[in-house]
């Protein structure tokens, strides 16, 4: 069948959306207010946008209109902390995901700790594998102004990755070690499936 985005709800489009661009890698990022309080938040509309030099984006819902502290928070800051989910965290990372309140840090609802980060003021989650550390060169506000969405944009200043995963020489990364976590659709998160080479070999 063939749908018209505008003859469907909002809710209808968005289910159709994340239901079929899938599985999507998920950012766990951390920022912080002009204040210094700590704020940690999944997002899964996140990906690379660009090698040279290197940019990842994520992309945040706004609520009722308003940004959320993610958002506001970078904005505002200008740093942030990508963090790649695997499964050694992914438990921890979604007790985030809840909407707490501004003065509410979420990773105190967790077991996971920070580290200070090398080039930029927001800490780090120690337990993750892989970080990036980000400074913010793009805000883009997409659709409307009460249900879209404020895409980041940050070039990366500095990249931790985890020795036990990571070839210096050849920049290869295990990734069956690295393994991260992508989410589907509602709490449906998979792992790194078996390769499907021998289809492309045939």
């Amino acid at each position: 069948m063939f749908i018209n985005p505008n003859e469907l709800e909002l809710s209808k489009m968005y289910k159709t959306l994340i239901g079929t661009v899938t599985p999507r890698p998920i950012a766990f990022v951390t920022s912080q207010d002009e204040n210094g309080k700590l704020n940690a938040a999944p997002f899964a509309f996140f990906n690379i946008v660009c090698p040279d030099p290197p940019m990842l984006m994520i992309s945040v819902g706004k609520q009722n209109g308003a940004l959320k502290d993610t958002s506001s928070n970078i904005l505002n800051n200008k740093e942030f902390v990508i963090h790649i989910v695997d499964e050694s965290i992914v438990k921890e990372v979604v007790k985030t995901g809840d909407n707490y309140p501004h003065e509410i840090n979420e990773l105190d609802k967790t077991n996971l700790t920070t580290t200070h980060s090398k080039t930029v003021s927001v800490p780090s989650v120690k337990e993750a594998k892989v970080r990036y550390e980000c400074e913010l060169v793009h805000h883009l506000e997409l659709g409307d102004k009460q249900t879209g969405t404020d895409m980041l944009i940050g070039q990366v200043k500095a990249v931790y990755i985890d020795d036990a995963i990571y070839d210096p020489e050849s920049a290869y990364v295990d990734v069956e070690k690295l393994n991260p976590i992508s989410r589907v659709v509602g709490d449906h998160y998979v792992r790194i499936g078996e390769s499907v080479k021998e289809l492309l070999d045939e």
